[in-house]
């Protein structure tokens, strides 16, 4: 078991084994930095995430985002090996799995580019490297010529020490819910 597979199965579980009260205060403490942190650092569009394997839910700040018109834009996984679309997606209109289980909007609009993505972490390092689920879809994402800005999000008993490989890209920032930290 290679190191990072080992580390992303360890914080998965502490993921997991999360009491739905610790889960939905430290849900509530990261929407608020990151509420904080998108007030100093403002985008028009922002691509976000639904919330999968006890990732932290922040669909209730997405519903403050839409209701201050900020446009939002769900990921879409279209094909192995290439990078993730994004749809305009606002909340309430209607979700579906798609291949790996992750909501998709149903009705898929043109493709959008988001000037700012807010990417879910399994865990980070003190440098603003995540480590994701291992698929590589946000590294190819933002390997594009002109990616996007990134701020990362996860529990800060996710932050760890780990490799970086080559086709690893550091995030902008990192905000979790005991502090926010630009790389």
């Amino acid at each position: 078991m290679t190191e990072k597979h080992a580390l992303r199965k360890k914080l998965l579980a502490a993921r997991r084994e999360m009491p739905p009260e610790e889960k939905a205060w430290r849900d509530k403490a990261i929407g608020e930095r990151l509420l904080a942190w998108l007030e100093k650092n403002p985008a028009a569009c922002i691509g976000v995430y639904w919330p999968t394997q006890a990732e932290p839910d922040l669909t209730g700040l997405y519903k403050v985002l839409d209701e201050r018109g900020v446009r939002l834009a769900l990921p879409v996984v279209v094909e192995r090996d290439a990078p993730l679309e994004f749809h305009a997606w606002r909340p309430g209109d209607a979700l579906t799995a798609d291949a790996h289980g992750v909501m998709a909007p149903v009705e898929r609009s043109a493709t959008v580019k988001p000037d700012l993505l807010v990417v879910p972490c399994v865990g980070f390092d003190a440098r603003g490297y995540r480590l994701g689920y291992g698929g590589g879809y946000y590294d190819r994402t933002l390997a594009a010529e002109l990616p996007p800005r990134t701020v990362g999000v996860a529990y800060g008993m996710c932050e760890a020490v780990f490799g970086v490989g080559e086709h690893d890209v550091r995030l902008g920032s990192v905000v979790t819910d005991i502090f926010q930290r630009s790389s």
